[in-house]
């Protein structure tokens, strides 16, 4: 189960009271069918659509959005006051997720946010938008062409084919995954071809031909069938076979309708699905008699050399299989046991998501980000470049490939509209009356579902004659050097990357001083240590979040002028050697949509002397507020001028830079020593660390003491980042671990106090990042101390259930024993059948006001008021808490009128007899 981080205010459906309440709190109207809900402060009410439930005695907060939610791969997230409070599990309706409860405090729920990929799911467009965003944006300038072009067509023919084969069984999946794929390879190849494997991502798995209806159940219901994800890489696929490679895309329904509850997202069953295809894959290369017909039409796969392509959820999913090949995971997790027959030579990642932020650092790696994103949508695959840095020997070539106005859907034509056999959609809303600058159709920038899968497919073959076939020239098209490949035309495709053969980094993230700027951090919620300004409006790829409210170690270097002529200098703890490099590469990014930025580039060495090295000019990415649009672009000046300096290159002490326009802002990720080529890549023996679960029911007395699992596999030693939660507030406390094999290197204890008394469970958390010498699997875990007490029994009985006007009806909410969390109950205002009724007039007019905002024009039954709904908290260590109705006195003669309470359950259905309340006329 994933687990909430808590920083709570304990909360309620509708109405919060604490011992004998005052006047009944509602939150302001919301769209239909969401109940109101308010938090345990009386003045501090939560947003609309959101409530506390309570199910056979678990509680969980629950938002409903008033508009369908499409399953997408971007992690749906409840944060508050800027931490992760948990991630919900989606309802089948799409629009309800609840988020089990493990533990309660009486504090504000303040900010209360659901996020996706940084994007907000809970505001409505207009409160979203930033005014300021520009009339109309520019694309970049037109690249030369490189010297080759991957995108255009091989002289192969084709052919097509499919096998199903019988599905397997996932650890924690009750359902069988479907194991099938769709091959396009060359026809008449002589000898072994090398393989391209795709994975797709989290996309709805089941449709009802001939209407709208789409679930992400599985299996699929009867009358229903599953969306062919698989098949939407087909064009990638021929042209990939075209050149010569045996291509496979297969299916992944069946672990997308069952990844919700998953700690890692599906990560780690991604990762068994595509390893169980590759070693049916080398058993048919053993034996090709035993292949289905689909493989037995093409050329003899070559598992020597192995793409790997991912897209979006199926990218994380494709990173985890090359980690898996080469450092086996926990067996207990892992749905394949067998040995690895393949070698992974390079992975394609389109969209990615990374929530484990733990990419491969020896297996190289290209990561389209798209431009106009509107799933995953912070660009987090960023990680797959910058995470890499400095975590091993750095020889493998790690390239971001920014694609302007390219969407996530539409590199897969079964998830896109007038392709798809099932409904589709432009993951990219687009409103009408507030279009985005950027990538609303129809602008300069924005691609359309052609433009942007022509061009997704020549950068994955792009990829594939690199990593796969070693063609050096196509590296310019992916490192940053500024070549296009015409074949992507008229998309703009600007590239950076890390590795190959860079040699020695100015690396923010290590032991660096700044002066005349800013040292700045990538993930923290104070402002003046944070890298951007949540106000700029649009976000960075280099920073998206993780987990942790606060990352140490992850920074840039920022800087701000207002005058030409102020340097920057940046220190690294011990001089570095550019000996042998021919050019320094920086990578840098100013704000969207500016242009003309200039900044002259300067070293000096150990003793002393100092050589500018050259001016770069830096030009933003077009951006919107929409739109993660900082990110950097590679600028690279020559070290010629340092040689004839005489500076002692081998000794670099540090590297300057001096704003030469008038004013700017820009960020520096790092810069590197560069020299062309790609060198080979040779896997280091590296560490792996595993977080797992531990759940333990609390018992009902004494203290004990429980650590966190934890499997440290491979060679040698490493570093890791290990954050450990508090239970309580959701902050996280980090430090810097080794990590041996075999040892218990990371030593998390954890205290756990029995008792007699109903609670949520409590979740003791522990996250890790690799930093030197290790890969990490799964990187979340802890203990989970789970509530064995039976929830209390609740009654409601009338305290003043027959009153004259201008007193309050009262009913008492009683729980057969205390809790240690606040235990609820709802009660729906109905109708009492055949006698007159209480009404709007009857009430007092502030209690109406806090309920709905507003006053109802005229007289309206209180039953038919929308969101007629009552409920009462009882506090956590009490037994009771009092319902009112306030009534009002008034001069009309009226006959004696009625209010009925209906007790339900979370679902709005009765549970219980119906309450009623009579207010006599005054006389």
């Amino acid at each position: 189960m994933i687990r909430a981080r808590r920083v709570w205010a304990t909360a309620i459906a509708v109405l919060t009271v604490a011992g004998v309440s005052p006047a009944v709190a509602y939150a302001q109207p919301q769209p239909p069918d969401v109940r109101p809900a308010t938090a345990a402060n009386d003045e501090d009410d939560l947003p609309p659509g959101w409530r506390i439930t309570n199910t056979d005695g678990e509680h969980a907060l629950e938002w409903r959005s008033p508009r369908r939610v499409p399953a997408g791969d971007a992690r749906v997230e409840f944060h508050a006051d800027g931490k992760l409070v948990g991630v919900p599990e989606p309802e089948k309706d799409g629009r309800t997720f609840r988020l089990p409860l493990d533990s309660a405090r009486t504090a504000d729920l303040a900010d209360l946010q659901v996020l996706a990929a940084g994007r907000r799911l809970d505001q409505d467009a207009d409160g979203a938008r930033d005014r300021r965003s520009p009339s109309a944006a520019k694309p970049p300038a037109k690249l030369p062409a490189g010297s080759v072009d991957p995108g255009k067509p091989g002289t192969y023919r084709t052919v097509t084919g499919e096998y199903a084969l019988a599905p397997v069984r996932l650890p924690g999946y009750s359902a069988p995954v479907e194991m099938r794929g769709v091959v396009v390879a060359p026809k008449d190849a002589k000898g072994k071809r090398p393989v391209a494997l795709f994975l797709h991502g989290r996309h709805a798995t089941c449709y009802v031909p001939g209407s709208e209806d789409v679930n992400i159940d599985w299996p699929c219901a009867k009358g229903a069938k599953p969306i062919p994800s698989h098949r939407g890489y087909l064009r990638d696929q021929e042209l990939l076979a075209s050149q010569g490679y045996v291509t496979v895309s297969i299916s992944a329904n069946g672990i997308n309708g069952q990844d919700a509850a998953a700690e890692d997202s599906g990560a780690q069953a991604r990762s068994s699905l595509v390893r169980t295809h590759l070693a049916r894959w080398a058993d048919w290369a053993a034996k090709p008699a035993a292949a289905p017909a689909a493989v037995r039409k093409a050329p003899k796969a070559d598992l020597s050399r192995v793409l790997l392509v991912g897209h979006s959820r199926g990218g994380e999913g494709v990173n985890r299989a090359a980690m898996d090949s080469l450092y086996p995971p926990p067996p207990a997790q892992d749905g394949y046991r067998g040995k690895v027959r393949w070698h992974i030579s390079g992975t394609v990642l389109i969209g990615p998501t990374i929530f484990g932020q733990n990419p491969v650092p020896d297996v190289p790696s290209l990561t389209i980000l798209p431009g106009c994103d509107g799933d995953v949508s912070d660009l987090q695959g960023q990680v797959y470049a910058d995470g890499t840095r400095g975590v091993s020997r750095g020889k493998a070539l790690h390239s971001a490939v920014y694609m302007v106005g390219a969407n996530h859907n539409y590199f897969n034509s079964e998830w896109t509209p007038g392709q798809a056999q099932a409904p589709a959609n432009d993951d990219f809303w687009h409103d009408p009356e507030q279009p985005d600058p950027v990538c609303s159709p129809g602008t300069a920038t924005r691609l359309t579902a052609d433009q942007q899968h022509r061009a997704g497919a020549t950068y994955i073959a792009a990829a594939a004659r690199l990593f796969v076939a070693g063609d050096d020239r196509v590296r310019e098209l992916l490192d940053g050097s500024g070549r296009r490949a015409p074949s992507a035309d008229p998309a703009r495709v600007l590239t950076h990357a890390v590795g190959a053969n860079r040699g020695a980094g100015f690396l923010p993230d290590g032991s660096v001083k700044v002066t005349g700027g800013r040292l700045c951090s990538a993930i923290d919620p104070d402002p003046r240590a944070a890298c951007l300004d949540v106000a700029a409006g649009g976000s960075s790829p280099h920073f998206a979040h993780w987990q942790p409210e606060r990352e140490t170690g992850r920074r840039a270097v920022a800087l701000r002028w207002t005058a030409p002529g102020s340097a920057v200098k940046v220190r690294p703890e011990k001089p570095l050697s550019v000996k042998d490099a021919k050019s320094l590469a920086l990578r840098v990014f100013v704000p969207p949509n500016s242009t003309g930025t200039q900044l002259d580039v300067s070293v000096t060495d150990a003793s002393g002397k100092r050589a500018n090295l050259g001016r770069v000019q830096v030009d933003g990415l077009p951006g919107s507020d929409r739109t993660a649009s900082y990110w950097a672009r590679e600028v690279r000046v020559p070290l010629t001028a340092a040689t004839r300096a005489g500076l002692d290159l081998r000794h670099i002490a540090s590297l300057e830079l001096t704003p030469r326009t008038s004013s700017g802002q820009a960020w520096l990720m790092d810069a590197w020593a560069w020299s062309p080529g790609t060198p080979a890549v040779k896997e280091a023996s590296l560490n792996r660390v595993d977080i797992g679960r531990l759940k333990v029911k609390e018992g009902d007395s004494g203290v004990h003491t429980y650590r966190v699992p934890v499997r440290v596999s491979g060679k040698g030693s490493g570093t890791v980042r290990l954050y450990v939660l508090d239970p309580a507030t959701g902050k996280a406390k980090d430090r810097l671990v080794t990590v041996r094999p075999g040892g218990s290197t990371i030593d998390v204890s954890v205290q756990v106090k029995g008792n007699k008394r109903y609670a949520w469970d409590v979740s003791h958390d522990v996250l890790v990042k690799a930093l030197r010498g290790t890969v990490v699997g799964s990187h979340a875990g802890g203990v989970t101390a789970e509530n064995d007490d039976p929830m209390p029994e609740i009654t409601v009985k009338p305290v003043a259930d027959k009153v004259t006007e201008g007193q309050p009806l009262k009913w008492q909410i009683s729980l057969s024993a205390p809790a240690d969390v606040e235990i609820t109950k709802t009660l729906q205002i109905v109708p009492v059948p055949g006698r007159p009724q209480l009404s709007t007039k009857d009430v007092d007019r502030q209690w109406l006001l806090d309920i709905l905002g507003e006053v109802p024009d005229g007289e309206v039954p209180l039953s038919q008021l929308e969101y007629a709904y009552l409920g009462a908290g009882i506090p956590a260590g009490k037994t009771s808490a009092e319902v009112l109705v306030p009534t009002v006195r008034d001069q009309v003669a009226e006959p004696t009128e009625h209010v009925g309470l209906q007790p339900t359950d979370d679902e709005g259905k009765p549970n219980g007899p119906v309450l009623t309340g009579t207010v006599l006329d005054a006389p």
